[in-house]
């Protein structure tokens, strides 16, 4: 048996590279609690929602968005807190046995199944499309709005990779500036979708119960925005650890699997642009 100056010792020695978790020692939290009410709250609302814009309104009106943007509200603050607890908080630099690439796998296989999730939407959307169109009147879609927010994520993409070039090229000051770009900027997207929502569903009156498409509008990009919402999440526990000096080169893992989830769900959105905002646009001449 070794002494405790070596256990100790071997407890703080540097972690092997591409390794940049924690050993998960203490997984006891309260915080997956928190996501689950926060989720509770965004189904509760939505149920609300309909109830309070039918035929005959059984709630108030204002009811189930406000159960809604609360319950989505706490389930971002518990997402934050559950992953500010395991990697930042709690971080050990301790890992033998635990290597980074099934981490970055079990990111492909969670992107495996988002590909489905939103490729059911789409079939939906595709449904429709192929009969009559258009099913009903349909308001302005293609706005400057759109145009900034596709740019702003695009733009996101490309200073999330130059910044995870410069973390592996040693460029510290670079990497941080760069990665704090793209939070702002995916902030900015998710400001401008609730922009966007405001003036389709106040100004224009086009709601998710506006026929079949708009159940599929807000089907989709309400889907795609809770997917960057989540995304700014992530890139604020990046943020919080490059501040804290918990990244190096070759000690990137959740930089790398942040990045295929950031990637992914831009090219969802140019996807959703082309199909839904200027196919939905478009009249076809028979």
């Amino acid at each position: 048996m070794g002494s405790a100056s070596e256990t100790e010792e071997h407890d703080t020695h540097e972690p092997p590279v591409g390794m940049d978790f924690p050993l998960g020692r203490s997984e006891s939290s309260w915080w997956p609690i928190v996501c689950a009410i926060g989720a509770t709250g965004l189904y509760l609302g939505a149920g609300l929602y309909l109830f309070g814009h039918g035929e005959v309104a059984l709630v108030p009106g204002f009811v189930g968005p406000s159960v809604i943007g609360g319950g989505g509200l706490v389930f971002l603050i518990g997402l934050f807190g559950w992953l500010y607890q395991a990697f930042i908080a709690d971080f050990r630099t301790r890992t033998e046995g635990r290597e980074p690439g099934p981490l970055r796998a079990a990111m492909l296989l969670f992107l495996g199944t988002d590909v489905f999730t939103f490729a059911g939407g789409f079939i939906y959307y595709f449904f429709i499309r192929a009969g009559g169109w258009p099913p009903g009147e349909i308001p302005p879609l293609l706005s400057t709005v759109l145009v900034v927010n596709t740019a702003l994520l695009v733009v996101s993409s490309f200073t999330l990779h130059y910044a995870h070039s410069a973390l592996e090229e040693g460029n510290d000051r670079r990497f941080g500036f760069l990665l704090v770009t793209t939070l702002v900027l995916g902030l900015l997207f998710v400001a401008g979708q609730v922009y966007e929502y405001h003036e389709l569903v106040v100004v224009e009156g086009f709601t998710i119960t506006s026929g079949i498409f708009g159940s599929a509008f807000y089907a989709l990009t309400g889907l795609h925005g809770l997917h960057v919402a989540l995304g700014t999440v992530l890139l604020g526990i990046l943020v919080a650890r490059a501040h804290l000096g918990q990244y190096e080169p070759g000690r990137d893992t959740s930089i790398a699997t942040v990045s295929l989830y950031w990637h992914f769900v831009d090219v969802v959105w140019v996807f959703l642009v082309v199909v839904l905002y200027v196919g939905a646009s478009v009249t076809p001449v028979l």
